[in-house]
This record gives structure tokens, C-alpha cells and sequence, in this order.
């Protein structure tokens, strides 16, 4: 089973820049979209023999997740139940036989980290949504997570050292979903792969430069690991200052 998850920094521009055709080449099981910026009814896409789930941000232009699928989940959830957190549209929940797959699009703490306080709490409350799911069965979350877990996933790691994103408490955050049995897929096959990013700043020709930040991952509960057969980041594909990130396992 393959899984891709994209952010595609406005779903109306990326379907300018080539989205239907990587979605073809990527042939996926699952497709987890983050950074949508679009409402119900702004954009006619369909692709054969897939159904899609949407999540808006009631903020017009901001936000917003979707999932393209080609298999028929058993139930769908919009949010984590947190009146807070629920008016983003950032979370996407498939309840599937053996697994539930979450898709998320995490705050960012934004310039002058304004909204670092509002991110922690997210994190408490997003990582007891996915250890709620974990209890009951396997977990597959992916998207958007805005952080750079390790100075190996990010390239320039003392000049950002405190921006958002990059922050110890993030950081922190995330070390805490591993350490509750959950599994960065990625460094799970490969460890020490330095250099290889999943968003680039527009600014600076980074792309060009390969100046980039690991923030786009696929996190899955540790009781998958052995199902696990690999995880890409697809450097190669453009349409959105972030490329898609893939997981394969047999499931």
C-alpha cells in the first residue's frame, strides 16, 4: 500500500503547476493534502475511481486538508473534538479496517513565535487525539507537521536555532510523540541521510540552493514497524514550496 502526503501551499495554484499529472504518476493508495486554501465549490477535481474528503478552514484562502483515496473507509472524522482547534480545518481522520489514517496540517507558531503558546497546546491535545486512536488501532498520521525534528533536517540549524519550527519546545513536542510509541518513518530507514529537505523558503532561490527543512513526515504507531517497506521524499516533483513525502508498507 502506498501513501502520499503533500503540502500544496493553495490546491487552485498547485493544479496550475502540475498536480493532476504527479497525482498520476505518484499512483497512491492514500493522498493526504494540507494548505488546501479553498472552500466547497471552488475547484471541480475528480479522478476516476477515487472519493475525496475535505476539511475547510471557515477563514476563506487559509488552511484546509483533504484525503484522495481509492479504498472506502469505515467512518470519517473532521477535527479532534476541541472546539479550539476544530475551526482550521486541520485534521482528517480515516477510520480503516486495520488502521486509522490522520492527516494534519500543525499550526505554525508563526514570525516572532506570536503563536508558540496556542502550538503547545495543540501538540497536548493532538497528541492525546492520536494516542485515543493508538488504543484502539494501529495509527498512520501524516502532513504538514512544522517542525524540523533534528539539526540533520535542517540545513541551516544555528542561524534558525528559535524560529518557528525550529524551536527546543517544538522540537520537544515531537520527541514526545515518538518517545509514546509512535515512529518517524523516514529516519526509520534512513538514520543519518543528511540533505534531503521537504520545504524550501521562496525566498533566496533555498530551492536552488537546497536550503531546505524536513517539517513533512509520516509518523505511524510503533507496533507497524515491521509492516513497514519504505519512505521517500520526493525532491524531484515541484508545483508547491514543499514536495510530497511517501510511505510504502503492507498493511
Amino acid at each position: 500500500m502506498k501513501l502520499i502526503s503533500w503540502n500544496v501551499n493553495g490546491l487552485r495554484a498547485c493544479c496550475q503547476k502540475g498536480f493532476c499529472e504527479s497525482f498520476e504518476q505518484l499512483d497512491a493508495d492514500f493522498f493526504c493534502l494540507q494548505e488546501t486554501k479553498m472552500q466547497a465549490g471552488q475547484l471541480d477535481l475528480a479522478f476516476p475511481g477515487y472519493q475525496s474528503y475535505w476539511n475547510y478552514a471557515e477563514k476563506k484562502g487559509y488552511s484546509g486538508t483533504a484525503i484522495i483515496t481509492n479504498h472506502t473507509p469505515q467512518s470519517v472524522t473532521y477535527g479532534i473534538g476541541i472546539e479550539e482547534h476544530d475551526h482550521e480545518g486541520r485534521v482528517i481522520t480515516l477510520e480503516m479496517t486495520d488502521f486509522y489514517l490522520v492527516t494534519v496540517y500543525t499550526p505554525n507558531s508563526q514570525d516572532g513565535l506570536k503563536r508558540l503558546d496556542y502550538r503547545i497546546r495543540w501538540e497536548h491535545d493532538f497528541q492525546n487525539y492520536l494516542k485515543m486512536l493508538d488504543a484502539k488501532k494501529p495509527v498512520i498520521v501524516c502532513g504538514d507537521m512544522n517542525v524540523a525534528h533534528k539539526e540533520i533536517d535542517i540545513k541551516n540549524p544555528s542561524s534558525n536555532h528559535h524560529n518557528a519550527g525550529f524551536t527546543d519546545e517544538e522540537r520537544e513536542q515531537f520527541t514526545n510523540l515518538l518517545n509514546s510509541g509512535f515512529v518517524d518513518t523516514f529516519r526509520h530507514f534512513y538514520p543519518d541521510q543528511a540533505n534531503i529537505y521537504s520545504w524550501w523558503s521562496y525566498r533566496f532561490k533555498a530551492r536552488e540552493n537546497n536550503a531546505g527543512w524536513r517539517i513533512d513526515y509520516f509518523v505511524c504507531s510503533e507496533r507497524l514497524k515491521e509492516q513497514l517497506q519504505d519512505a521517500k521524499i520526493h525532491t524531484e516533483i515541484y508545483g508547491s514550496d514543499h514536495c510530497p513525502v511517501e510511505l510504502e508498507l503492507n498493511i
